[in-house]
């Protein structure tokens, strides 16, 4: 783009833990997001988009750099670890003449670290331990509620719900939109804006405004998913469902009342940065892309949470609305292409005009470069899972036990049909489990022998105790000692 041209705004919306199928343009039939639906409506849509690592530090570390967990360097979630030594997205933006700016959660370490943003407003869920102010709890202090964020009593890594227990406006979800409303109004006129809005919700602790919890109350929920797979599972999902309760079917249909809550709230919040936007005359000449960090399986399979490669956990949102005229991304188009997170920092510059970084692991979604294949990998040891996904078979691999399975997601988009074995699917087997050994590195490099997966021998869970409560806050003033930034808190 020539320099002189006037150059678009960018709005990246990112939400935390909100699966990919759990909105109406999915076709989810007891949600409720009307306005998603509609920038749906207004731009691209992408079902196959994937959290190359469905956990919040490394999917944030791939979706801020452009890169792979392989570059850089995170697959596991290092609270302790600083930003790769790469070109940030922000940073990009900022060296071409963009203001930059984040409101609500960024997951960097240290918190208040730039990565690029001139200004960044941070909601970081309550971790003063770690040694930083927190823009969300100030604000709680100025209304007089100082150091009451958690005391609603809910977990933040748990499946616990009530009602929020402060005013509203006092709500994370509230605070992170009336940010991002002033932030775009005290914006420089004289340059473009980048603005990363990063709602911490619906990732627990599950507490909805109760005007948005009631809508849900006497709505018909859909039955958690099993399968015949499900009855005898490799060690790392026994980890899961030792970790969390099993809970009956109407507890866990009023948690997903709640979790749905917390999404119908993020959507309507949504409509006052939109309407901002407007009356600002600025929409029109603004990009906007929303997206998730990673899913939840909220009890299907008997699994919660992430860290997983079933579509509840790594399958993602992806919604690209382009400016206004640019005809590089059609209004209500579906995109059936497979895309990474690490693809939104070279999209979002190549819209915009600005070079994309060498060091860009991703392609731009909007042009003619297709990827045949996604890898996909979380963790390490015995609860390590890795994926290969061609954007119609999906191969997981569980190297402790060494269990595949292979899911063909047109004829089976719930996973409930393993083809792992079936010779009617080898050849897609053999070549994707090919293209998982070749990417394999580190400590996965001696789990494959002679172009077959060995893995390590399978073990059998024992449940410790969780003396933590699943990370449980507790009262926020005085505020908690620092603590060691490496201690991972809340994790199964």
């Amino acid at each position: 783009m020539n320099m002189t041209e006037k150059r678009p705004n960018v709005l990246l919306i990112a939400v935390d833990q909100w699966p990919g199928h759990l909105f109406g343009y999915r076709g989810h039939h007891a949600i409720e997001t009307p306005t998603i639906d509609q920038l749906a409506r207004n731009g691209a849509i992408y079902p196959r988009a994937y959290s190359e690592c469905p956990i919040c530090i490394p999917a944030r570390r791939t979706l801020m750099t452009g890169t792979s967990p392989r570059t850089h360097g995170d697959r596991l979630f290092q609270p302790a670890a600083p930003m790769p030594d790469l070109p940030t997205l922000a940073g990009t933006f900022q060296a071409a003449g963009y203001q930059t700016a984040a409101v609500g959660k960024i997951h960097a370490f240290p918190p208040r670290a730039r990565i690029g943003f001139e200004e960044a407003l941070i909601a970081e869920e309550g971790r003063p331990q770690l040694g930083a102010v927190d823009d969300h709890d100030l604000y709680l202090s100025d209304r007089g509620f100082t150091g009451k964020q958690f005391m609603h009593g809910m977990s933040n890594n748990d499946y616990g719900w009530r009602t929020w227990h402060l005013p509203e406006d006092c709500h994370v979800t509230n605070w992170t939109t009336f940010a991002m409303c002033r932030t775009i109004k005290r914006r420089d006129p004289t340059r473009p804006a980048f603005w990363h809005l990063s709602y911490t919700q619906p990732h627990p602790p599950i507490v909805p405004l109760a005007a948005y919890l009631e809508r849900y109350t006497r709505r018909e929920m859909p039955a958690a998913l099993s399968a015949p797979w499900g009855d005898d599972v490799p060690y790392a999902l026994q980890a899961v469902r030792g970790y969390w309760d099993q809970l009956p079917s109407d507890r866990l249909a009023d948690v997903r009342r709640a979790f749905y809550a917390l999404c119908t709230h993020i959507d309507a919040q949504l409509r006052l940065v939109i309407g901002t936007l407007r009356e600002e005359a600025v929409l029109d000449d603004t990009i906007i892309l929303f997206c998730g960090d990673h899913g939840d399986m909220l009890g299907d399979f008997g699994l919660y949470a992430k860290r997983l490669m079933y579509e509840g956990s790594a399958n993602v949102p992806m919604i690209l609305i382009p400016a206004k005229g640019d005809r590089r991304v059609a209004p209500g188009t579906t995109d059936m292409r497979l895309v990474g997170l690490q693809d939104v920092m070279p999209t979002l510059l190549d819209l915009a005009g600005v070079h994309v970084p060498q060091t860009c692991d991703g392609l731009p979604m909007t042009g003619e470069a297709r990827r045949e294949t996604l890898y996909g990998e979380a963790l390490e040891g015995s609860r390590a899972t890795r994926m290969m996904h061609d954007g119609r078979h999906k191969l997981i691999w569980y190297p402790t036990g060494n269990v595949v399975q292979l899911f063909d997601l047109e004829e089976d988009p719930d996973e409930r049909v393993d083809r792992a074995g079936d010779p009617a699917y080898g050849a897609v087997e053999a070549r994707l489990t090919e293209r998982l050994i070749g990417e394999l590195y580190g400590v996965d490099g001696g789990l494959a022998e002679a172009g077959r997966l060995v893995g390590t021998p399978a073990e059998r869970y024992v449940p410790v105790p969780n003396r933590g409560l699943s990370g449980q806050r507790g009262l926020h003033y005085p505020e908690p000692p620092l603590d060691d930034p490496a201690n991972v808190v809340g994790a199964g």
